[in-house]
């Protein structure tokens, strides 16, 4: 097998936890679409085009309450503003990827695959295209599947909110935060996120919390100092 077919299914396989735990979160938005007005055709549109969950289900509120179209993107930008901070700090990873190849990696570009792609590189694996792909492909395609499952049968399930069934992709990106916590700074940053999500929640509103939480964190991490350990060549010329 060629190196980038190995690593095309390396990250085939690394997506499985992911689809797994997306799972219910795509049946559901199907459902709530159905709910809100949408047709199939319309919520298999939105799930392959947006392909966002957590805009898709403020998109699908806002349809719902019949507000201006330009209410609907701006809120929708709102929500997915983090991925402009996605993009910064994953796009210097991407130094393999010719220019075509990265702008179709940042469609993909979901909350998982930034937080696998991010832990990837940081054990020193190269972030190939392939791998990407071969990660990214499985939860677009099931995930467009799911809207459209959940858009046919989601109706069958009466109020499919009170089973909290989208809460397990919560606890999905709560173990991808901890993943990280031997960064350094990290319990200041991940502290300061959440307290901004809380307060702009509840003085501003949704869905404004999700991008002014990551902005906290950001303005928290730019102030501490970072935890610099000199390498060993350095530690013995200022010895010497």
């Amino acid at each position: 097998m060629s190196q980038s077919g190995d690593g095309f299914f390396k990250g085939a396989r690394d997506s499985l936890p992911i689809v797994a735990a997306a799972a219910p979160f795509g049946l559901l938005f199907g459902a709530l679409a159905i709910d809100n007005g949408l047709s199939v055709g319309e919520a298999v549109l939105m799930s392959a085009t947006v392909y966002a969950g957590a805009s898709q289900m403020v998109g699908i509120e806002l349809f719902g309450a019949e507000v201006a179209p330009w209410l609907i993107v701006f809120s929708v930008f709102a929500v997915n503003f983090r991925h402009v901070l996605y993009s910064a700090a994953l796009g210097r990873r991407m130094g393999l990827m010719p220019g075509w190849r990265k702008a179709l990696a940042f469609f993909f570009l979901v909350d998982p695959q930034f937080a696998a792609a991010e832990a990837r590189a940081e054990r020193g694996r190269p972030l190939t295209f392939a791998w990407y792909m071969g990660m990214a492909l499985p939860i677009y395609v099931l995930w467009v599947l799911e809207a459209w499952i959940g858009a046919l049968f989601g109706s069958l399930i009466a109020n499919p909110e009170i089973y909290g069934l989208d809460f397990l992709l919560s606890i999905y990106f709560l173990g991808l935060v901890l993943g990280f916590r031997s960064r350094a700074n990290w319990l200041p940053v991940v502290v300061a996120s959440s307290l901004g999500s809380v307060l702009a929640y509840m003085f501003v509103g949704s869905p404004w919390h999700v991008s002014l939480g990551g902005l906290a964190g950001v303005v928290v991490a730019v102030m501490l100092p970072l935890d610099h350990k000199p390498d060993p060549g350095e530690a013995l010329k200022v010895s010497s």
